[in-house]
């Protein structure tokens, strides 16, 4: 007895022959035409050819034969990324801005934004599957542990334009941290180099004049509050995108690291009820607003994300405000 596939909201715009490749990568495509020419593939009890294009609900006739090939739990690709179908609606549900030419994620902590060795699942990759017939490009990063806005780019053209206007920094980034520790100046300009984890007041060269010259770090800050005479609630601006820029500028150059940092020394905060409120692997790192210039219309758009869900307790209990 046939059996069906309702097809899902992160499938919606695959073509059939795809969207049963996923299903079932052992199949071997012969096999799929034959049983679409013999009308045992249907959708929606109509025959199919096998190009056609699903859309979000459709029921997929699943002959008897075809279950004899393994039906994956995952999609995993040649990279060595894993995901399943509940993965990518997990993330559909982090979009809060999608066009022709963008999307935007609101990315949760903890997920990686690009693929590579030993990442099971990473932004890029998992774009890719939600729109399969985008170009998507990163244009810019964040780290697999900081949470907020990622801008992914669908078309060459917009992946050109944006980028450019991340490494000219005419798009402005702002973060929101807490910090373990008090801020004593409320506001200031953090002016240094940086260099693999090692923060530098003067661009030397490191191994005796012969190694690569630290990069310039320059991060406008805040302070919003400051409470239980413990931790700060901080807004950062950086006008410089160094790997792990805010976190060391919190913990070496503020003597703050940010809390749940536990690279940097953050991990632990004294005061004992707020510190079992925030007991989480988690970085208290959030990119809170971006405002850059529409690849397409030109005009200028700010976009401002929630508050992730492990933060929001603790910016209640301390009662802090938001920009």
């Amino acid at each position: 007895m046939a059996d069906f596939i309702h097809v899902s909201k992160v499938e919606d715009g695959t073509r059939l022959l795809r969207w049963f490749l996923r299903q079932f990568p052992s199949m071997p495509q012969r096999e799929f035409y034959k049983l679409c020419r013999g009308g045992q593939i249907r959708v929606n009890s109509k025959r199919v050819r096998g190009q056609e294009i699903l859309r979000a609900g459709d029921a997929v006739r699943i002959p008897p034969t075809i279950l004899n090939y393994t039906t994956p739990r995952a999609k995993k690709t040649e990279s060595g990324d894993v995901f399943s179908l509940s993965d990518l609606e997990a993330l559909r549900r982090c979009i809060i801005h999608d066009d022709e030419d963008i999307v935007v994620f609101n990315k949760p902590a903890g997920l990686a934004v690009q693929g590579g060795t030993g990442i099971r699942k990473s932004v890029d990759k998992m774009a890719a599957a939600l729109f399969p017939y985008s170009k998507i490009s990163l244009v810019h990063r964040l780290d697999k542990e900081t949470s907020g806005l990622l801008v992914v780019a669908k078309t060459q053209k917009a992946a050109q334009i944006l980028s450019e206007q991340f490494q000219n920094k005419t798009a402005h980034k702002e973060y929101l941290a807490l910090l373990n520790g008090n801020v004593s100046q409320r506001r200031g300009v953090i002016d240094n180099y940086m260099l693999k984890g090692q923060v530098f007041d003067e661009p030397k060269r490191l191994n005796n004049g012969t190694g690569p010259r630290p990069q310039r770090a320059i991060t406008d800050y805040e302070v919003l509050g400051q409470a239980c005479d413990c931790v700060s609630w901080v807004c950062f601006k950086p006008k410089t995108g160094r790997t792990h820029q805010l976190r060391l500028h919190s913990a070496f150059c503020l003597n703050a690291p940010i809390v749940g940092d536990g690279l940097y020394g953050g991990r632990r905060v004294s005061d004992g009820m707020l510190a079992s409120m925030i007991e989480t692997n988690n970085l208290f790192l959030f990119a809170y607003r971006l405002t850059f210039q529409h690849p397409r219309t030109g005009k200028m758009l700010t976009l401002r994300a929630m508050v992730p869900d492990f933060m929001q307790p603790v910016i209640k209990f301390l009662e802090l405000k938001l920009p």
